[in-house]
């Protein structure tokens, strides 16, 4: 009897508590449940399971980046073993500068470096690392694709969040040269509200813009539906990066895939749990972009696509 009393009270003692990850999100759980789905794929490879071995305490800004370095001291107050900040530059920074000790993983379409998330790519040093798609360098080859479709193309504007200065200069910088180098007028136009969205796509349809290019921005990818249907209504050759643009009735779709960058950040995190250092884990980086086009909405743009297009493009929609 003794011995078992002495066993029930040792039960305890050698109990591993659960492990909690902290999500830091930009957006809300309605306008990330694909990459929510594809964060929690990446953990069960790792053989974790939300609600049954591993917990998540999420917290969401609700669009607002401002609520962002408040939300993510309330998750390191509550000592989480794992700081997830992905798809927005907002996220990352609050996580890092909330931080120095818990490990971090973050997702960005800027490089990381240069933003001071980690010291090097695959040494990444500190308590940080991630996946990184460098969307602003991609933006000379959205550039590239948009004349293939619009050849008689004289000027193009680049949408930006005014929100997220740290995406957006890298972006509009690179456009600047090009456009100069192609000579093309170019303009940036900004817009950080849906109301914002609205007025803007009217001002490019008057001044009849000749094409789009949309920044990888967290407020833009979670968005690509209306953006697409923006596009089209105003009759506007646009490309973007969120899968859900062509299909919406944008022109063009072009990226890595996202929910991919996520299952990525749901395996490092599930890593970092089993007791891996983040500053050992290289930065990631998706292998392939993704093409689509709509051929409903060149036909509609009176726009032919060039075989040699239609050759590279992962998918076509008819």
């Amino acid at each position: 009897m003794l011995l078992l009393l002495v066993l029930a009270l040792a039960v305890p003692a050698f109990a591993q508590p659960t492990p909690v990850i902290g999500y830091l999100g930009l957006e809300s759980a309605e306008r990330y449940a694909a990459q929510l789905g594809a964060f929690r794929r990446g953990l069960e490879e790792l053989n974790f399971v939300e609600g049954r071995n591993v917990s998540v305490e999420y917290r969401w800004a609700g669009g607002d980046a401002a609520k962002l370095p408040e939300l993510a001291a309330d998750l390191v107050g509550r000592k989480v073993n794992v700081l997830v900040a992905p798809g927005s530059v907002p996220a990352a920074l609050a996580a890092k500068k909330a931080t120095a000790t818990i490990p971090i993983v973050f997702l960005v379409g800027v490089d990381p470096v240069a933003l001071g998330l980690v010291r090097g790519m695959s040494h990444p040093g500190g308590n940080a690392t991630g996946v990184t798609s460098l969307s602003s360098e991609t933006g000379p080859k959205r550039l590239q694709l948009l004349r293939e479709l619009v050849p008689g193309m004289k000027s193009f504007a680049v949408l930006i969040n005014p929100r997220n200065p740290r995406t957006s200069e890298g972006i509009v910088n690179d456009l600047q040269v090009a456009a100069h180098a192609q000579r093309l007028q170019f303009q940036a136009v900004s817009a950080a509200t849906e109301q914002d969205l609205a007025v803007t796509f009217e001002n490019l349809e008057r001044e009849r813009v000749g094409g789009l290019i949309i920044a990888s921005d967290t407020f833009f990818l979670t968005r690509g539906r209306e953006l697409g249907a923006l596009a089209l209504r105003h009759k506007i050759p646009a490309i973007h990066s969120a899968p859900e643009f062509a299909p919406a009735g944008g022109l063009i779709s072009y990226a890595g895939s996202i929910e991919e960058s996520h299952r990525i950040v749901g395996v490092y995190t599930g890593r970092l749990l089993r007791g891996e250092r983040p500053g050992d884990l290289p930065v990631q980086q998706p292998s392939k972009m993704n093409l689509s086009i709509n051929a409903k909405t060149a036909k509609a743009l009176g726009l032919d696509i060039p075989s040699s297009m239609r050759y590279r493009a992962d998918r076509v929609i008819e």
